[in-house]
């Protein structure tokens, strides 16, 4: 708030943040059983208006939910969500959640997907951004520098996004990935960024170069990769290259933050504050820890266009309860698209690793 240097005093969305955060410090601490009777508060409601003003839920949801019929609701393909977009938007969302807006994924893998997501849902996504920086203990006056596919080269004053409305952060600069990777070390040379937000495939790029020319950043602290599946390998690559950790965040386009790195181990912790997060096997049954399954997605707080039971389209690793203690779900590995699994001769899955030492070792490929 302008006049107001201590105690600090941020605006309306920055106290909505902050409001969250404050929860969000609390309850990834509940156990299991009270994360998900929170969520079934949450989605009561949810559900009741999807039933009401959703056209294409009306026959899809029970008149009462109830956990006990969970699993009877039917799964939303992202075929179905492509066909009946149009019925699935809310006829009547609370006007208190704001605007609508609208997100397409880029189509890498299939058909692009549309959907509206409002202000208050897109809130509750970028919170958990916040909630990763909290987490890694970055600071947040340090510099960024991102490079992606959906930024042009320039300068900022700060970081942007949520967390500019809460915190003071220091600059930022920004980079369009289709750049050279010789071109993005030498960029990242000049800006000399505390931190540094890529694709797991760039970032790879630039650390094995780093390592072929035995340069380094000085000067950073921290890489967040995001929108791939992480190689293998690549978070002791870039401890070679740089020395520094790499936090890996799985996301998406429809539902925004799914899961963060947990800042102990090298597991992710789903937001259930912000999603319920289901692995299934192939007949649609829960997996247990140790076990792979299709990523369902339920939204719980976009009433513009809920997304219930909603299969993304990837494949993850249930896990065990982290030793870390908070009970968050835990996935163990985020493993990939459908159409990346190898299927054997006698019907066995898996997704299969072909690291780049051992294929390098026939032909060099730029």
């Amino acid at each position: 708030v302008e006049g107001i240097a201590w105690p600090a005093l941020p605006g309306a969305a920055g106290e909505a943040l902050v409001c969250l955060l404050y929860q969000f410090e609390r309850s990834q601490w509940w156990p299991e059983t009270a994360l998900r009777a929170a969520q079934w508060r949450q989605l009561r409601i949810l559900l009741r208006h999807a039933r009401r003003h959703c056209p294409g839920y009306r026959h899809r949801l029970p008149a009462e939910p109830d956990p006990a019929g969970w699993r009877e609701i039917p799964v939303l393909t992202r075929q179905q969500l492509q066909q009946e977009a149009a019925s699935l938007r809310s006829e009547a969302p609370p006007e208190a959640h704001g605007r609508r807006l609208r997100f397409a994924t880029t189509g890498s893998t299939s058909r692009p997907v549309e959907v509206e997501r409002s202000e208050l849902a897109l809130l509750m996504a970028e919170a958990m951004v916040v909630r990763d920086h909290l987490w890694h203990q970055r600071d947040l006056g340090g510099k960024l520098a991102v490079i992606t596919t959906k930024v042009g080269q320039g300068e900022h004053s700060e970081w942007g996004g949520a967390v500019s409305s809460a915190f003071i952060t220091g600059p930022a600069a920004t980079l369009d990935i289709r750049a050279e990777p010789a071109a993005q070390l030498s960029w990242l040379r000049r800006q000399q960024p505390a931190y540094l937000l890529s694709h797991p495939s760039n970032i790879d790029s630039l650390a094995r170069l780093s390592l072929e020319r035995g340069e380094h950043l000085p000067g950073l602290r921290g890489v967040r990769s995001f929108g791939e599946a992480l190689p293998e390998g690549l978070r002791e690559r870039v401890r070679r290259a740089w020395g520094v950790p790499l936090a890996d965040t799985y996301s998406c386009e429809e539902a925004g933050t799914i899961a963060l790195q947990c800042p102990q181990h090298a597991r992710y912790h789903c937001m259930a504050e912000h999603l319920l997060v289901e692995v299934v096997d192939e007949a649609g049954q829960p997996c247990g820890p140790g076990e792979w399954g299709r990523v369902l997605l339920t939204t719980l707080h976009n009433y513009a266009m809920p997304l219930i039971r909603y299969e993304i389209g990837d494949y993850a690793e249930l896990g065990a309860p982290c030793p870390c203690g908070r009970g968050l779900p835990v996935l163990r590995r985020i493993l990939g698209r459908r159409r990346n699994m190898l299927v054997t001769p006698d019907g066995r899955r898996h997704w299969p690793s072909f690291p780049a030492r051992i294929w390098l070792r026939h032909r060099v490929i730029r």
